[in-house]
C-alpha cells in the first residue's frame, strides 16, 4: 500500500475549521473562507497561499514552498451531521488475558473487509476527523493495516490503543511510519516480567511489550502511556511510573477498577483499595451528540459506556446517527435511586457508569458518594 502524499488536512470540525498534519496532534483553526480558499485550491489544482506555508513551517516545519495543492493537501467536505469524533472497537478478540479488563470474554469476530470499508467511509462522511482504533488488542485483527490506512487516506488523524506486543514487527512499523499516528496509547502493567506476566495471564507479554515499546521510540512514533494499578501490580507502582515517563511525555494513571460493559464484576475484584480516591465532578460530556462509539459489528452507541439502543450503521447509512442525541439525553438522565438525590452536582460518576456499577452488585463506595 502506497501511502498518500498529502502533509495537511483542511477539516470542518464541530463548527470550526482545522488545519492538521497527519501525525501531530497539534492543529491550528482557521477562518470559513481561508477553508474555502483551500477547497478551491485543492478542486483545481491551484499553488498553496503563502498563509498555509507560513502556518505549516511555524506549527509542523513543513516547507511546502513550490507544493502543488494536488499533491500536498487534502481537503475535507463538510457533513451535515455534527460528530466529530469516534471509537472504533475493531475487534475484541485479544492475545492476552488481563483480568481487569472492562470487555470481560473477548472474542475474536468483527466485520469482513467489504462492510468494513463501508462503515469507514460513512464515519468520514458524518464529519469524523479524529478516530481511536481499539479494541481488544486492534493490530491482530486480520484486517488491521487496511482499516488504518483506509482511515488514514480518507483524512481522518488516527490513535491507535495497543497492547505493543505487535509493534516491532516490521510490517507494523512499515505502515505506522509512513502513515503516522497521531498517539499511539500503551498500557504499563507492572515494572517486571514477573509481576507483568502475571497481570496478563500470559508468559513472554512483558518481552513483547519491551520489543514494541522500544521500537515504536526509536522510529520517533508518539506515544502515550497509561499506568494501571491494581491489587496484583500495585507494589510496582513507583517502578511503572518511572518506566513509563522514560519513554513518554503524556502518562497518565488508572486506579479505578470498573465493571466490564457487560455489567459483569469479576474486574472489581481486582481494585487495590488504597488507591480509590475522589475523583472530580461529572458535569456532562459530549457523548452521543459530537461523539460516539462503534461496535466490532458497526453499531453506534453513545459512548463505549453506554450502549443502549445501538444504531446499525451498515443497514441505516449516517443518517441514522440523527437519533443517537436523544439516545444520549435520555442515557445521561438521573435515574432510579438517584433521581433525587440532593448530591447530584456534586456526583463524580455518570449515569450509565452507575447502572453497570449496580448491575455488577458493586459496593456502593465504588461510586457514590453516599457509601
Amino acid at each position: 500500500m502506497s501511502a498518500p502524499t498529502y502533509q495537511v488536512i483542511a477539516a470542518p470540525f464541530l463548527g470550526e475549521f482545522l488545519l492538521l498534519h497527519p501525525g501531530d496532534a497539534r492543529g491550528v483553526k482557521i477562518k470559513a473562507h481561508h477553508y474555502l480558499e483551500l477547497h478551491s485550491a485543492a478542486t483545481t489544482d491551484g499553488p498553496l497561499p503563502g498563509w498555509l506555508c507560513n502556518i505549516a513551517y511555524a506549527r509542523w516545519r513543513l516547507n511546502l514552498t513550490d507544493a502543488c495543492a494536488s499533491e500536498t493537501l487534502l481537503v475535507r467536505d463538510p457533513s451535515p451531521y455534527g460528530h466529530g469524533r469516534a471509537s472504533y472497537e475493531v475487534n475484541n478478540g485479544c492475545n492476552w488475558g488481563c483480568d481487569h479488563c472492562v470487555y470481560g470474554h473477548k472474542r475474536h469476530e468483527g466485520l469482513a473487509w467489504p462492510t468494513r470499508e463501508k462503515l469507514l467511509h460513512i464515519l468520514r462522511d458524518a464529519g469524523i476527523v479524529w478516530i481511536e482504533l481499539g479494541g481488544g488488542e486492534c493490530t491482530i485483527d486480520r484486517h488491521f493495516p487496511e482499516t488504518y490506512a483506509l482511515a488514514y487516506d480518507l483524512g481522518m488523524m488516527v490513535e491507535i490503543l495497543t497492547n505493543g506486543s505487535t509493534l516491532a514487527r516490521p510490517r507494523m512499523l512499515d505502515l505506522l511510519t509512513t502513515r503516522r499516528p497521531y498517539r499511539i496509547t500503551m498500557s504499563v502493567y507492572g515494572a517486571t516480567e514477573a509481576t507483568w506476566d502475571t497481570f496478563t495471564n500470559r508468559r513472554g507479554s512483558f518481552r513483547a511489550f519491551m520489543r514494541g515499546l522500544h521500537a515504536a521510540h526509536d522510529a520517533g512514533l508518539p506515544l502515550s502511556l497509561s499506568v494501571v494499578i491494581t491489587g496484583k501490580n500495585h507494589h510496582e507502582a513507583a517502578g511503572m511510573r518511572a518506566l513509563a515517563e522514560r519513554y513518554a511525555s503524556r502518562v497518565r494513571e488508572y486506579t479505578h477498577m470498573s465493571p466490564t460493559f457487560a455489567g459483569e464484576h469479576e474486574p472489581l475484584a481486582q481494585q487495590a483499595p488504597e488507591y480509590l480516591h475522589s475523583r472530580s465532578p461529572f458535569t456532562g460530556c459530549d457523548a452521543g451528540h459530537t461523539s460516539l462509539n462503534v461496535s466490532p459489528f458497526g453499531l453506534a452507541t453513545v459512548c463505549k459506556v453506554s450502549r443502549d439502543h445501538p444504531i446499525p450503521l451498515l443497514k441505516e447509512g449516517v443518517a441514522g446517527l440523527a437519533r443517537l442525541g436523544n439516545v444520549a439525553d435520555r442515557a445521561l438522565q438521573r435515574q432510579d435511586g438517584c433521581t433525587g438525590c440532593l448530591l447530584q452536582e456534586k456526583c463524580t460518576t455518570c449515569m450509565p457508569l452507575v447502572k453497570l456499577y449496580r448491575k455488577a452488585s458493586a459496593p456502593l463506595d465504588r461510586y457514590c458518594q453516599h457509601a
